[in-house]
């Protein structure tokens, strides 16, 4: 994931990480000073850096895991990656084992994640069958896209299981986001408009909308720059449910996917958490119903989420409970999205999907770049659609899928791979013939 930055090991990245004024920079030098401040008490650690929801939110808690951390150094900075509200500090400890500091920001700047794990060692991709190959892993099913669109049509570079349905967790949102646009350029909504939040709409994290009281309102822009900036489930739920369901079914349609069936009922994230893990019996039932059983199935937990983030575990992909699309499923939405944000004279939409790049990007090489990712227990998905300075756009697809969510990890080594993928100049050779 890490890239090295120039020059001395330490001091480039420490000049970096004391030069960077943004909300993520000041949280960043906050954290390694926990890690790296010498005579640091746990009385000392301030736990209003944190969301209020932040396990465990009183300092004695998180004291005692942040003197594990500690013993395990002095340390060393060796990289700071910082991409919008996410941001990653590789640290050398004596023995120069080398660990990863990762944060995660809510919308005001208060750290919703910090993590402290050994360093994911991501491979140099030199090129497509190297990627194949450290891909593979006993128990997980992956995939790839890469792909140029270009005005004869797609010219694809890479392709592996690429037109296999599989699970992609929150790309979904990527059709949510293509029905919005619609109802906009129809007159139907306005960037202005706003949702509530409501107890049946609020549904699990990523994200941070989930923590606001019942009945705040909020712009529909901003809903949906934290829809896909953030991933924010509560976010596309409250969209989804203003546009109706039959919207967003129609934007699955209408982007081309594969088999839209496998998207009807189209659910949110709150249904999905509430069936996947709630009660046996409503899984019993999704497996056994048809498309009018299932939409019945929904209709009758339109109630607050009874499920909880701990619940969360065993795997349910397979029973059908995620969004199922191919990786040219995926491309089509994003290039959709790509016609959208030209036809926008506001830049709205621009703005929302170039807000988070996922991965760090050569601007000079990538004018644009359109991101989103997508997890789930046993899924984990990165997509990418990059404009190079000639506005030809490419495409990448990476997705994994498996029984358990163990050998597929936290998501760190597919989107380092991701990154290599992008950075290495894989894209914009020529395909092979």
């Amino acid at each position: 994931m890490m890239i090295q930055a120039p020059g001395s090991p330490s001091a480039a990245p420490e000049a970096a990480l004391a030069a960077d004024d943004s909300p993520m920079g000041e949280a960043a030098r906050w954290a390694v000073g926990l890690l790296t401040a010498p005579g640091l008490a746990a009385r000392d650690v301030t736990v209003e850096r944190f969301v209020p929801t932040f396990p465990p939110r009183r300092s004695d808690g998180f004291c005692a895991t942040l003197d594990e951390w500690r013993a395990k150094g002095p340390f060393t900075v060796l990289d700071y990656q910082p991409i919008a509200h996410k941001g990653w500090v590789t640290l050398a400890g004596p023995t120069g084992a080398r660990h990863t500091l990762s944060l995660t920001l809510d919308s005001s700047g208060l750290i919703r994640i910090l993590t402290f794990l050994p360093e994911t060692v991501i491979p140099e991709i030199a090129d497509w069958q190297t990627l194949e190959d450290v891909l593979r892993t006993p128990g997980v099913d992956h995939s790839v896209l890469a792909a140029r669109l270009t005005a004869d049509g797609i010219e694809v570079l890479h392709a592996s299981d690429a037109d296999r349905p599989m699970p992609t967790g929150s790309a979904y949102k990527l059709y949510v986001m293509r029905a919005l646009v619609r109802a906009v350029e129809n007159g139907e909504l306005s960037w202005d408009d706003e949702v509530t939040v409501t107890p049946e709409l609020r549904s699990l994290p990523t994200g941070d909308m989930q923590d606001l009281p019942d009945g705040t309102r909020v712009p529909v822009r901003e809903t949906a720059y934290k829809m896909i900036a953030m991933s924010d489930n509560t976010g596309a739920d409250l969209i989804a449910d203003r546009l109706g369901r039959a919207a967003v079914e129609r934007a699955v349609e209408e982007s081309g996917h594969h088999d839209p069936a496998l998207l009807r009922p189209f659910p949110t994230s709150h249904e999905v958490f509430e069936l996947g893990w709630g009660p046996q019996e409503l899984r019993d039932t999704w497996s056994a119903g048809d498309e009018a059983g299932r939409r019945e199935l929904l209709r009758s937990i339109a109630r607050p989420m009874t499920v909880r983030g701990c619940d969360l575990g065993a795997t349910v992909h397979h029973l059908g409970l995620d969004w199922h699309m191919t990786a040219y499923d995926v491309l089509h939405v994003l290039d959709g999205l790509r016609r959208d944000s030209r036809r926008d004279t506001t830049g709205t939409v621009e703005h929302i999907l170039t807000a988070y790049p996922g991965i760090a990007v050569d601007p000079a090489q990538w004018r644009r770049t359109y991101f989103k990712a997508g997890s789930c227990p046993g899924v984990m998905m990165f997509c990418w659609l990059l404009e190079d300075a000639d506005g030809t756009a490419h495409v990448l697809v990476l997705r994994q899928a498996a029984d358990e969510q163990k050998p597929i990890g936290d998501g760190l080594f597919l989107r380092g791979l991701g990154s290599r993928v992008v950075n290495s100049g894989l894209l914009t050779a020529k395909a092979a013939r």
